[in-house]
């Protein structure tokens, strides 16, 4: 029987179709792939599925002896707790279960009836049982595991929750969900805040779970190692496959070339058809011989013309440099308060590098390019850059909650002497359409958004482009666009990335912080 099932149904989000007669289903120990661009909705989906979000139209069934549990990275975290306590709420039910078991055996050493006493010994074994079956006196290994796996250790599991950065509390986050070990794990981006190590950990982790999983995932190389089935949104369907993310993809593609030319054979028998009565309709000798032609028009199934999704054509602006060196870092120690995140870094980057900045999740990655920027105030050594050095800076955590305007207003602030056409146009070649540019930027997907920064890189004409972590939420159009655009960019780029394949595409120097 399965867990889930959505049937015919339809979805709107304000003005926008989402979804049409459609359906989605979920089996026990499927691993499902939800894919689809930026804004098709698959947020809405796992809204849906979450009880967070009621249908427009259609049916919808939750097998009620499955549990289901969300990775909600936006999710607020309050309260004292340290990483460990945090952790240890994902067994708050046998950690219940203790305090009762310590509870009876309290009463059990000065209970002298008899009756009272074996009912107390009845409920104590049961208790033990329970907590043995359920692996508690394993909790700390199993926690330390997990942490491990995931880069956790790395920053303290004494350190409080409310300390840690939005990258690390999303880490924190995914590892409770992991320990809690629920029936369905539902997954929105789990891979975006972590290192090639924990992303290899994590793939491990779901091959290995006889859980069922529901993926949200614009990484493509993790997708095809870890999932089962694919759920393409496209054209407001959900379509599925059964294989992994390139089986899958291959088989959409020959679906769609297939559609194309089916689409095609048919608009030109319409044309056939629509030109033979038209011709015959003229003629009074002929005006009755075109009934046939007509029935037989109004009984065909037409076929929907294939889907046009909005690309980016992302292109980043030049500004011409002559030098060689462009950035030298000599004995560089960055980090906070006085406190080091690192040992002292020295490197060179020369015109035309594409350096790839990579090392575990918090390390120091981010607040290295802070450094060089000049946001951050390093603790010691020297940043020389070279004359003439235009910074593009792409920042990694932006927070639009914060922001009460559109997509249009939030690039006029930076670009102020631009005219409205101006902003649109560029917002359209970033792949966001003139609804998009119509919306609270709040009301826009984590991809809608991205693409809104990368917007605002594109206008400013440099030779020097520092991105942190620049395909998280990019569909994987977007990835691809980004690529090429970086490839043609004639100036330097230096980024960090948890991307393997990016990496492996687009850095011709990597700088390990893990081995300096």
């Amino acid at each position: 029987m399965s867990i889930i099932e959505i049937n015919n149904f339809s979805q709107n989000f304000g003005d926008k179709l989402l979804f049409e007669d459609t359906s989605f289903v979920l089996n026990p120990g499927e691993k499902i792939g939800l894919t689809g661009v930026n804004g098709a909705g698959k947020s809405t989906l796992l809204k849906i599925i979450m009880g967070q979000v009621l249908l427009d139209k259609g049916t919808f069934y939750k097998n009620p002896r499955y549990r289901i549990e969300y990775l909600d990275q936006h999710a607020e975290v309050k309260g004292e707790d340290s990483i460990k306590e945090y952790l240890c709420g994902a067994y708050k039910p046998l950690f219940d279960a203790e305090k009762k078991l310590n509870k009876i055996n309290e009463q059990l050493a000065t209970e002298t009836n008899n009756d009272k006493l074996e009912r107390l010994l009845n409920q104590s074994g049961d208790l033990f049982e329970y907590l043995t079956a359920n692996n508690f006196y394993a909790i700390d290994s199993e926690i330390e595991k997990v942490c491990a796996g995931l880069g956790i250790t790395a920053f303290g599991l004494d350190t409080p929750v409310k300390n840690l950065s939005g990258g690390q509390r999303a880490k924190v986050m995914l590892a409770k969900l992991l320990l809690e070990s629920p029936d369905v794990m539902v997954l929105d981006e789990p891979t975006n805040f972590l290192d090639i190590n924990h992303i290899e950990w994590l793939t491990k982790f779901i091959n290995s779970s006889p859980k069922a999983f529901i993926i949200v995932s614009h990484d493509s190389h993790f997708l095809n190692n870890v999932v089962t089935h694919i759920c393409d949104v496209d054209n407001n369907k959900i379509n599925r496959y059964v294989g992994n993310y390139e089986e899958c993809m291959a088989t959409k593609e020959a679906r769609r070339i297939q559609h194309e030319k089916n689409y095609e054979q048919q608009q030109r028998e319409i044309k056939k058809l629509e030109d033979y009565i038209a011709r015959n309709k003229a003629r009074a000798s002929t005006a009755n011989m075109p009934h046939s032609r007509e029935r037989m028009l109004n009984r065909m199934d037409i076929i929907n013309p294939p889907s046009e999704q909005i690309k980016p054509t992302f292109s980043f602006k030049y500004k011409d440099f002559a030098g060689n060196l462009v950035l030298k870092v000599e004995n560089l120690v960055v980090g906070y308060n006085n406190d080091p995140l690192l040992k002292p870094i020295s490197f060179e980057v020369e015109n035309g590098d594409r350096v790839a900045i990579t090392g575990f999740n918090g390390i120091g990655k981010s607040t290295l390019l802070k450094t060089i920027i000049g946001e951050l105030d390093k603790i010691s050594g020297t940043v020389t850059i070279a004359k003439n050095i235009v910074i593009g800076y792409y920042q990694q955590e932006t927070d639009f909650q914060l922001f009460e305007g559109t997509p249009l207003n939030y690039v006029s602030n930076f670009y102020p002497k631009l005219t409205e056409k101006d902003i649109r146009a560029s917002l359209n070649r970033s792949g966001l359409n003139s609804v998009h540019c119509r919306k609270q930027i709040k009301q826009l997907s984590g991809g809608e958004q991205s693409k809104i920064k990368i917007c605002i890189l594109t206008l400013k004409a440099c030779n020097l482009l520092i991105l942190d972590e620049p395909t998280n939420h990019l569909d994987v159009f977007a990835i691809d666009r980004l690529r090429e655009a970086i490839a043609e960019f004639k100036g330097t780029v230096i980024f960090v990335s948890h991307s393997k394949p990016f990496i492996k595409d687009v850095a011709t120097k990597i700088i390990d912080l893990e081995k300096l």
